[in-house]
């Protein structure tokens, strides 16, 4: 069964909506990307196991929970556009480890094409959460499941801030075990393959290239 999770707390949709103005700018695209991102890490990670370690505290002794040791987490950003994310991820968990895949869309054929792909090593006792801000076509982020899926990892989620129905049908169609978290789902697909209303180019707007 297709798993999609909307993350609507009020605090990312007003960031979000913030995302979206034309006259944001870059520094500030960056800074609010970086804070829905953290918010967002919050919903992702609710289902981590904790363990009980005694402590002391000022006052007295006690067994307080903290994260199970054996719950290794890697954050796969795509590149490039999700270094936006994973920044935000990383001011929450600074220990995960990280992986890149480094994707582009062709302009022309929307096809996807892969550069670049570097993860940790033996993924098989980790939780693997790959995170880009869009999803458009469904196109890069399918085809970045594919060889994650070959490393066999412990489970596998995908992270977005916006997503197209078409992207969506697209996702669950080639990857329905995957569950995948996003911020909202937007009208539909423009004819060159871009969110509407969307936010434009996340990419260039993060990093001012446009």
């Amino acid at each position: 069964m297709p798993d999609l999770h909307l993350i609507d707390h009020p605090l990312i949709q007003h960031k979000l909506t913030l995302m979206r103005r034309a006259e944001t700018s870059t520094a500030k695209f960056r800074t609010l990307l970086k804070e829905i991102s953290l918010l967002m890490a919050y919903e992702v990670t609710r289902d981590l196991p904790l363990k009980l370690e005694t402590i002391q505290t000022p006052m007295a002794t006690m067994e307080a929970p903290v994260l199970a040791p054996e719950k290794k987490l890697v954050v796969v950003s795509i590149m490039r556009a999700g270094q936006g994310i994973l920044d935000g991820i990383l001011e929450l968990m600074p220990s995960a480890r990280v992986g890149h895949i480094g994707l582009y869309r062709d302009p022309q054929t929307l096809r996807v094409i892969e550069y670049f792909f570097k993860v940790p090593e033996d993924l098989s006792d980790r939780d693997v959460l790959v995170v880009d801000p869009m999803i458009a076509t469904g196109n890069t982020a399918v085809a970045a499941l594919y060889p994650l899926k070959q490393a066999k990892p412990r489970s596998l989620r995908f992270l977005c801030l916006l997503a197209a129905p078409e992207g969506i049908a697209h996702f669950h169609r080639e990857h329905p075990d995957v569950p995948l978290y996003a911020a909202a789902v937007d009208e539909k697909l423009d004819e060159r393959g871009y969110i509407l209303p969307g936010l434009g180019d996340a990419g260039d707007r993060l990093f001012g290239t446009k």
